[in-house]
């Protein structure tokens, strides 16, 4: 029997994606375009379309169009580190960098940018300040690869500027030693533990163009809420992920480093030998 003519429409363009004519990020011809190349309606191309998206090979953006996906090699985070540091990963600065290099891939982030605004209800109460109180915010992107990775905002008590104590968090730059240890230097606080709250949703309109996923992606938010030898929260980090490229690990004691190659743990196989009776 014949195939449906989307089905011929869908492999046409499959095989150009899979011979490189149609390079992973490229953008598709037009719904138009395509109609007038394959001679046929607007609801074949869509369905031509739509059987590509299951297959995995292109995704649409709100108001861009059609793009061929991009081969993502998911990124595993470690989660649990030495709370005092601040070292402690979840893509939080100098630990994000080191971790990323030490897989030999390549890390990047934006400058941070640096307001004074009164946080979400979420926020306020992992700081525990009144709703409408202002603290202080410092927001990041950050990319492996070159592909957006995360986007990460962390607030901060606004007493800790306007004490004068810790001026260079109103610093749009970043800072060597990490803010945990320059609020220790600067202030006297010490994180002595912190507490990941990990929860999944559809990500919100910037979201979507910035991790370049469609509306209905799913997207990871960990609030990391650090707390001082006084059992105070210091500051809370707000970090997205998307989950088509990361993975995260979660250490509970004494462990052994992760080892998952299985191109290293496979055992060597060897040919059967052949008996009398097979000859």
């Amino acid at each position: 029997m014949a195939q449906p003519m989307y089905h011929l429409i869908a492999d046409d363009l499959r095989g150009q994606i899979e011979r490189g004519d149609l390079r992973p990020g490229a953008q598709l011809p037009t719904e138009l375009e395509l109609r007038e190349k394959y001679e046929a309606s607007r609801n074949t191309i869509r369905d031509a379309i739509k059987r590509l998206i299951g297959l995995g090979l292109v995704e649409t953006r709100p108001g861009q169009g059609t793009f061929v996906t991009q081969k993502i090699d998911p990124f595993v985070t470690t989660l649990t580190g030495d709370q005092k540091s601040g070292r402690a990963s979840g893509g939080e600065g100098i630990a994000y960098l080191s971790e990323v290099s030490e897989q030999h891939r390549k890390p990047a982030e934006s400058t941070p940018r640096v307001e004074i605004q009164v946080p979400s209800a979420e926020v306020a109460l992992r700081l525990r300040i009144s709703p409408g109180v202002q603290v202080v915010s410092r927001h990041q992107q950050r990319f492996i690869d070159d592909i957006p990775w995360s986007l990460q905002t962390t607030y901060y008590p606004m007493e800790f500027v306007t004490s004068g104590k810790a001026p260079m968090l109103l610093m749009a730059e970043d800072m060597a030693e990490g803010t945990v240890q320059y609020l220790k230097k600067a202030i006297g606080l010490e994180q002595v533990g912190y507490r990941d709250w990990i929860t999944a949703r559809t990500p919100d309109s910037n979201e979507q163009t910035f991790f370049r996923i469609p509306h209905d992606s799913t997207v990871f938010e960990i609030f990391r809420t650090g707390f001082d030898q006084n059992e105070t929260p210091m500051r809370v980090t707000v970090t997205v992920f998307p989950a088509d490229r990361n993975q995260f690990i979660v250490n509970v004691g004494n462990v052994p480093d992760p080892q998952y190659d299985l191109s290293q743990s496979e055992p060597e196989t060897t040919e059967p030998e052949t008996t009398e009776a097979e000859k």
